[in-house]
């Protein structure tokens, strides 16, 4: 995947639309299928995390195309999917089936759920889309059963505060703020537009939305990556890409 850093909240004036999941939501299903940041890395430390989920009613929040919706049904739970994106749903229709319970919803709006519908909700690497979390987590919180968990995997911010000293950007690690990279997959390229906010931040958020953290966890690629990809495997093993949450309704 190539990328470009661009400065906070400047963008190109040909530049595509930004976080535009529709224009390559082929070309991004199959590297993340594949891929071990998704495949060997995210998922299976979100699995691990959920354990068993055997009858649980499951919200897949960002579901995308669906990976793991498919992956948490195969374990027994009842799941329900929504995405902004109509290119990725689907997708997600194709590889899951029409039965599938799949919305189109925006995580930063009211969501098209009654109160305490779900036992967990797992938010995968899409909260860091949003400037905002307030919104977002109090909807999550109210369509969470009482103790019910929100499982969450975020962007680590050490990692993309890493990022802009190596490409010398001037960002402090305590701002939140905005910041853009262009992904390449597949032939096509698709600006996609990011927050920062350092931990602390991220934990404020949390607990004042009424969560209780339980977990805080930076896990390892599992050991089959390494030879799907040793040089993508020593470098989630020494520095981590993503960080992980669990949290319960209180």
């Amino acid at each position: 995947m190539a990328t470009r850093l661009a400065a906070e909240g400047a963008l190109p004036a040909d530049s595509p639309s930004v976080n535009d999941y529709d224009s390559f939501a082929g070309a991004y299903t199959a590297g993340s299928d594949a891929g071990i940041q998704n495949a060997y890395y995210e998922r299976p430390a979100i699995l691990a995390l959920a354990g068993d989920v055997t009858g649980r009613r499951i919200l897949d929040a960002g579901c995308g195309s669906g990976p793991l919706f498919a992956a948490l049904r195969d374990r027994g739970a009842i799941v329900t999917g929504f995405d902004t994106s109509t290119g990725m749903l689907e997708l997600a229709r194709q590889r899951l089936g029409d039965g599938a319970d799949l919305r189109v919803a925006d995580l930063g709006s009211p969501l098209p759920f009654p109160d305490g519908a779900f036992d967990d909700v797992i938010a995968s690497l899409v909260l860091h889309y949003l400037e905002d979390w307030g919104p977002a987590l109090a909807e999550l919180r109210r369509v969470l059963t009482p103790g019910g968990r929100l499982i969450v995997a975020v962007d680590h911010p050490f990692a993309i505060q890493a990022i802009h000293v190596l490409a010398g950007r001037r960002t402090s690690y305590f701002a939140t703020y905005s910041w853009t990279e262009e992904w390449t997959m597949g032939g096509q390229t698709a600006l996609m537009s990011f927050w920062h906010r350092p931990l602390h931040a991220m934990t404020d958020a949390f607990t004042a939305a009424g969560f209780l953290i339980s977990v805080i966890s930076e896990p390892q690629p599992v050991p089959d990556a390494r030879e799907r990809d040793p040089d993508g495997f020593r470098m989630l093993s020494t520095n981590p890409s993503f960080l992980f949450f669990v949290l319960h309704a209180g």
